[in-house]
């Protein structure tokens, strides 16, 4: 317990002070690459499937998350849901957002 108190205790230039300010720049780095490759890509394709989502229109066709493929059949944005049909018989509603594509017929 009395070791611990001395090493806190100890005067920045008692030896090894300057070694965590080289320790703290590694983290610079580290964190730039991080951005680079996993926030920024992220934060691209969220941005793409919001302006998806803003386009979607009836007639397209469309994919989901589950991997429905589907019509849109009609649109409500204030309740952020999306009517789909399956056929002439079945139509479905999903929230607007588990739309994962758009699909070219």
């Amino acid at each position: 317990m009395h070791n611990i108190v001395a090493l806190f205790m100890a005067s920045p230039d008692a030896g090894g002070g300057g070694g965590s300010l080289v320790g703290m720049l590694w983290i610079v780095p580290l964190f730039l690459i991080m951005y680079l490759l996993l926030i920024r890509p992220q934060r691209k394709q969220q941005k793409e499937h919001q302006k998806l989502l803003t386009e979607l229109k009836k007639g397209d066709r469309v994919v989901t998350n589950s991997g429905m493929y589907a019509t849109i059949f009609a649109i409500n944005d204030d309740k952020n849901i999306v009517v789909l049909k399956l056929n002439d018989d079945i139509k479905v509603e999903f929230m607007k957002s588990s739309i994962a594509a758009r699909v070219d017929s």
